[in-house]
């Protein structure tokens, strides 16, 4: 059997003082029709990176509105992760030597996780490249709508990876991307839904920090509190330019001497590139004691994360590709204008020039990163747009509403008997 990822139990009427009653109200109202759904969520790691964040906290809200949920994670070596990871890489445009022993490796630990699927359900949700092929090995026993959710950046694929992928993808009965653009030519799914993600209000990561534990916190790291301080919060890949935003720091720095930089980011099971990304960033750093590298292996776990984030003067998210970004959505939720790249999620949270700027290249990050630094009035008010922005659209009240309006629809067309090649349909967020 795959393994079930306990969840910690949450209330959504804990949501209503935040998101107010009437979201409430629209949450409960799509979810009675629901009543008893057995829906399961599977991926590649309980912890790591943002879609095990969002499962932590959809898993138990859905159980709280009446759905019988679950979260279970796929096994696999590293030799299956290091493949998955080049997948991953792929379907962001970069372009691989796509082996048959690659081919091999992803469809034998899919076949063997399939073997291990148990259970009925009425909805699977299957995020990602790594349990792609799920259904294709499984069957479509135990599942009544088969649903694979992208997280990533599909807009601009390598299209060998793409179109080895397209068959298992398409045995699917919908797909949800975060924006239209990730889908692509030919990607024909019966529905398809555009749903962003989202981030917990409640979580610890993003809770209110009293100042005096933030500094507390972030003085354990050998940051000098009466410094200005710049943050990027992400882990350790390429798309995420960890190099280029100590490129950018390195040009602030001749402006402002008294900068330090922090990069903080964690070591998932399912990257092992991380650790070699780590490696290079720490080279990039070289003997600069005012760039700080941490990460979970330094005790950085989300109250660390939230100190950082309170405290910074500067939050940036230097992507180069971004699924969505959910350290963005946390940052602004915080009251803090961000400076990210301007690519894939990222422009759907950041409106350059009222929440934060958009930015291309490492010359752009540091005059915005200046400007910010520069223009403190100015970069409150931005923060307090920002804030609001993200509580409208990008807060787990919102995605939840969306996945019960989605789960409607599929049985919706299901009781109406429609064919399997039914017209794809965008539900916006």
């Amino acid at each position: 059997m795959l393994q079930t990822v306990e969840v910690k139990p949450k209330r959504l009427d804990d949501y209503e003082p935040v998101v107010g009653p009437d979201a409430v109200a629209a949450i409960r109202a799509a979810a009675e029709p629901l009543a008893g759904a057995r829906v399961l969520h599977i991926n590649a790691t309980a912890y790591g990176g943002g879609v095990a964040e969002i499962l932590q906290t959809m898993v138990p809200l859905m159980r709280d509105v009446g759905l019988d949920a679950m979260w279970q994670v796929i096994v696999g070596e590293k030799e299956f992760f290091t493949v998955t990871k080049s997948f991953h890489n792929a379907l962001q445009g970069h372009s691989i030597d796509l082996s048959d022993s690659d081919r091999q490796v992803f469809l034998r630990d899919n076949e063997l996780n399939a073997k291990l699927l148990e259970g009925d359900y009425d909805f699977i949700v299957v995020h990602d490249p790594q349990p792609a092929a799920l259904l294709h090995y499984h069957g479509r026993q135990g599942g009544k709508h088969w649903i694979w959710r992208c997280h990533i950046d599909t807009s601009t694929p390598y299209i060998p990876v793409r179109d080895f992928l397209k068959p298992y993808l398409l045995e699917y009965d919908a797909a949800i991307y975060t924006t239209a653009e990730y889908v692509g030519s030919g990607m024909t799914f019966p529905k398809i839904f555009i749903i962003a993600p989202s981030i917990d209000p409640l979580a610890e990561k993003n809770l209110p920090m009293p100042p005096e534990e933030a500094r507390m916190i972030v003085g354990r790291y050998g940051i000098d509190l009466k410094r200005p301080l710049m943050v990027q919060v992400s882990r350790f890949d390429p798309w995420k330019d960890p190099l280029g935003v100590i490129d950018a720091y390195r040009k602030v720095k001749h402006q402002i001497p008294e900068i330090q930089l922090v990069l903080a980011g964690s070591m998932a099971t399912d990257d092992p590139e991380g650790i070699l990304y780590y490696a290079r960033t720490l080279r990039r750093a070289g003997e600069d004691f005012d760039i700080h590298v941490l990460s979970n292996l330094d005790g950085v776990h989300n109250r660390e994360v939230n100190a950082f984030q309170t405290l910074a003067n500067v939050v940036i998210q230097k992507s180069t590709r971004e699924g969505f970004g959910l350290v963005v959505a946390e940052a602004l939720w915080k009251g803090h204008p961000v400076v990210g790249g301007k690519v894939g999620g990222i422009p759907l949270q950041i409106i350059d020039g009222e929440t934060g700027f958009l930015v291309t290249d490492v010359n752009g990050c540091a005059n915005a990163c200046l400007f910010l630094l520069q223009n403190e009035d100015l970069a409150r008010e931005m923060g307090g747009k920002a804030r609001e922005h993200v509580r409208k659209n990008f807060l787990t009240t919102r995605n939840l509403l969306d996945y019960l309006r989605m789960f409607n629809s599929l049985e919706k067309r299901d009781e109406a008997g429609q064919s399997e090649g039914a017209r794809s349909e965008a539900v916006p967020v």
